[in-house]
């Protein structure tokens, strides 16, 4: 081979290599990314098989998070709040399982409560009950600047806002979220926060950037196009559920590709503009839902990524899960979903990042396309 070709190739190689997966480096030289910063879980109860789902996630704790022993309701999204009283509220979304996944057509909003982080969660029951008998589904919620909470759902409904003064509830609603400009008009996938500047913002699923000065109902105005055909090396293909949030001087954002089941993780300075990808959030390939003795769960889908923020940076992570692909949770039968909490050291990400150089990143993988049932949810 020619010297120089034999250059040009090792150089290409080291550039996938380092591409998706580089983020930060440590002083070993070792570059490491949003995965690396999940830390193992520690049981709240003992590991057990005795539970619905596939081998790869038995044995389990099942009193982490958020789940149904005996299977008869689906779980999804799952946003965690702190009360003043010191304990956890997690608002997700549930339908029955007999419908098998695609039952989450029909789901509704519901709060679950713990007295720690990682669980184990009670279900309290529908949000708003006389509401379209509680009807909600992409489920987040917020703290308001007056004090009040907001719920916000999407996808099966158009963007509905539910405050209440309590974590507790009771839930009214606020209205629906109003949005200006080039936007997609079916509101999907909405995350919302409130900037450090007190404006408010939303990530749907398309990627565009939309900016609220007068409240959280809106007006929203697009800053522009979707961010992620700006950012180099980013997979394009089929990205929702994305996940933005402020720490450690940086708006990040987690977005993920159902047909090619890993997330990515971006950052930005203003929030608008430059987004950086800084490598892999998560894969369901990769062993990272580790309890703290070593066992390993391998959740064939993870989806609907939240982050829980303590001290101004993130100290865990939920995920929706499934143990199988989703056209084979036919309902009846023995598989299923829940959320996860996963404790994650965002204090030594916002560390290693605070110094980081604007990296490049490799261009997008090439991979077989999913089947379609596998979208949306």
């Amino acid at each position: 081979m020619n010297p120089r070709l034999s250059l040009r190739v090792i150089g290409l190689g080291v550039c996938l290599a380092q591409g998706v997966h580089a983020a930060t480096a440590t002083p070993a030289g070792k570059t490491k990314s949003f995965i690396d910063y999940f830390r193992p879980i520690p049981m709240q109860g003992p590991l057990t098989s005795e539970l619905w789902g596939a081998p790869g996630v038995l044995p389990r704790d099942p009193h982490n998070g958020l789940e149904d022993t005996a299977n008869r309701y689906c779980y999804w999204d799952g946003q965690i709040l702190r009360g003043e009283d010191g304990k956890y509220r997690l608002f997700a979304s549930r339908w029955d399982e007999a419908r098998g996944h695609n039952g989450w057509k029909d789901s509704v909003g519901i709060s679950a409560i713990s007295d720690g982080l990682l669980g184990p969660y009670v279900d309290r029951g529908l949000m708003w009950p006389t509401d379209q008998r509680g009807k909600g589904h992409n489920v987040t919620a917020l703290r308001l600047p007056d004090g009040r909470y907001a719920v916000v759902v999407s996808e099966t409904r158009q963007g509905d806002v539910f405050v209440s003064a309590s974590l507790d509830g009771p839930w009214t609603h606020l209205g629906q979220i109003v949005t200006h400009g080039d936007v997609r008009k079916r509101a999907s996938n909405y995350s919302v926060m409130l900037r450090p500047d007190g404006r408010f913002q939303i990530v749907p699923r398309s990627g565009q950037i939309l900016i609220s000065e007068t409240g959280v109902l809106g007006p929203y105005e697009a800053q522009g196009p979707s961010i992620y055909p700006k950012v180099a090396g980013l997979e394009q293909r089929d990205l929702e559920d994305p996940c933005v949030w402020y720490s450690g001087g940086r708006f990040h954002i987690v977005v993920n590709s159902w047909s090619q089941r890993r997330a990515f993780h971006l950052t930005s300075k203003d929030g608008i503009t430059g987004w950086t990808l800084r490598g892999v959030a998560y894969d369901p390939r990769v062993d990272f839902v580790r309890y703290t003795d070593g066992t390993v769960n391998r959740w064939d889908k993870l989806e609907r990524p939240a982050v829980v923020i303590e001290g101004g940076h993130v100290v865990a992570v939920t995920l929706a899960v499934l143990d199988v692909p989703k056209d084979q949770e036919m309902g009846n039968d023995r598989h299923g979903n829940k959320i996860i909490v996963i404790p994650f050291d965002g204090a030594a990400l916002d560390r290693d990042l605070a110094n980081a150089p604007e990296l490049p990143a490799e261009p997008a993988a090439m991979a077989t396309p999913a089947k379609a049932s596998e979208a949306k949810s």
